[in-house]
């Protein structure tokens, strides 16, 4: 009867599990000069330093294919220097950076399935 228990317990708690619901399921990669997301699953916000110069561009590859998707670049506490919010198709774009800096790229994601691609373009 124990045994019968035990097992029973077993499979409440992994039917518990599964229906919480992830948070990311997918690939992250993230240097001073690229932030790539490959996901299934996006349901956070994730967050990546880029270290840009003056003419630099930050070259923006925006894939959803399921939920919504939002976004910023943002130097400091300044003004974000590009923004979108609640993004639900896919997008293309390049960010001509004016001043040299730490540029934060936030996204968040709401039953997000896709990707994204934040790559810093030296232009010399």
């Amino acid at each position: 009867m124990k045994k019968r228990l035990g097992i029973l317990y077993s499979l409440i708690f992994v039917l518990l599990l599964t229906a919480c619901g992830a948070d990311f399921d997918g690939s992250r990669t993230g240097n001073n000069n690229e932030f790539v997301m490959d996901y299934k699953v996006l349901n956070k916000t994730d967050s990546q330093d880029l270290i840009v110069e003056k003419g630099d561009t930050i070259h923006a590859e925006i894939i959803v294919e399921g939920g919504s998707l939002s976004f910023k670049i943002q130097k400091d506490d300044k003004v974000p220097v590009y923004e979108c919010e609640d993004v639900s198709f896919s997008d293309e774009f390049d960010v001509d950076i004016e001043e040299s800096g730490t540029y934060l790229v936030s996204v968040t994601g709401e039953k997000a399935k896709g990707s994204v691609s934040f790559k810093v373009v030296t232009n010399q």
